[in-house]
């Protein structure tokens, strides 16, 4: 399940800063953000929502919710989310990672109560991450300039594109109750929230430039399907409306 609420997708930006920590491109010039001064405004504002709403919200509920609770939340939303995998598979062509995801999703809502459990992955078979913002990319659709969403954060031209599409590929939305629906994309987004608190101390710098940086590969290391491509930010080698950028994610599997 994807998390459509208050700051979002810089959550999703936060939760990779582990990984990419090496290697940030600082500063104002980046050419893969022409848009820096409106980005940084909307950024501003979304920073603030988090400071005093989300986080202090987040901080309490990891204060008296025990990690196995925790960890049963993020794996029903985990499961609901390969429902959408499997979807994004499909139309990119990547029939055994298509047939993977309905695999995790099946045993997860059976043997996995629900989805409070993944045994798909002790018996190791693997997440895909799939969004439709990677199947344009698949289609040869350009990436377009980094855009920060309010409310959402971090995002691109081609991501935001897809938006409206994950939405409706997400098996939340098609719930009638609206209490039971919201209720359910507010404990998303909490719990979400209340995994990235460590994290955040792995920011260097400049707040706004490590994120996006750090947005951005985790979007290639996506793309890629986790295979190592082209560095996005080696000198000379951005050219985001270059299909050659997608990487070898872009193809079928």
């Amino acid at each position: 399940m994807k998390a459509w609420s208050t700051l979002a997708g810089t959550l999703v930006a936060t939760s990779m800063l582990a990984g990419c920590a090496g290697n940030q491109t600082q500063g104002s010039g980046n050419p893969a953000d022409p848009w820096e001064g409106f980005n940084r405004g909307v950024f501003a504002f979304n920073d603030t929502l988090d400071r005093y709403a989300l986080k202090p919200v987040a901080q309490g509920y990891d204060y008296v919710t025990p990690t196995p609770v925790q960890q049963g939340v993020g794996n029903f939303f985990g499961n609901l989310g390969d429902v959408g995998n499997t979807f994004n598979s499909l139309l990119q062509g990547k029939l055994t990672n298509a047939g993977t995801s309905t695999a995790r999703f099946l045993l997860n809502s059976t043997l996995g109560l629900g989805g409070l459990l993944d045994p798909a992955s002790r018996m190791g078979i693997e997440r895909h991450e799939e969004d439709f913002g990677q199947t344009l990319a698949s289609w040869g659709v350009g990436q377009g300039p980094y855009l920060v969403l309010p409310f959402l954060g971090p995002s691109t031209v081609r991501a935001t594109a897809g938006l409206p599409v994950d939405w409706y590929s997400d098996p939340v939305t098609y719930l009638e109750d609206d209490k039971v629906r919201w209720g359910l994309r507010g404990l998303d987004l909490i719990d979400t929230r209340a995994g990235y608190l460590d994290q955040e101390q792995l920011i260097h710098g400049d707040r706004y430039s490590f994120i996006r940086d750090t947005y951005l590969q985790r979007r290639q290391y996506l793309l890629n399907d986790g295979r190592p491509g082209q560095d996005p930010f080696a000198e000379g080698d951005i050219d985001f409306d270059d299909s050659d950028f997608e990487g070898s994610g872009s193809g079928s599997q």
